[in-house]
């Protein structure tokens, strides 16, 4: 199982499947990220935590806690 957590800076994967519970699963959903979208990794923070992606043509960042509920493939 990879998750976009693990996908390295300059890739472009499609979401799979999206995990999590409630409230949570649905603000990742309004942010644009559903089954079957393709998501490019543009760059992560020099710590690491928020990573910046492009979603269906505008940017957005992610804390590495709800990029692991993100299932990719």
């Amino acid at each position: 199982m990879s998750t976009l957590k693990d996908t390295a800076c300059g890739q472009t994967v499609k979401v799979k499947k999206l995990s999590g519970e409630g409230p949570v699963k649905r603000r990742i959903m309004d942010m644009g990220i559903t089954k079957g979208v393709d998501v490019y990794v543009r760059k992560a923070a020099p710590l690491g935590d928020p990573i910046e992606v492009t979603v269906r043509g505008y940017e957005l960042s992610l804390r590495k806690a709800d990029a692991e509920m993100i299932e990719v493939e």
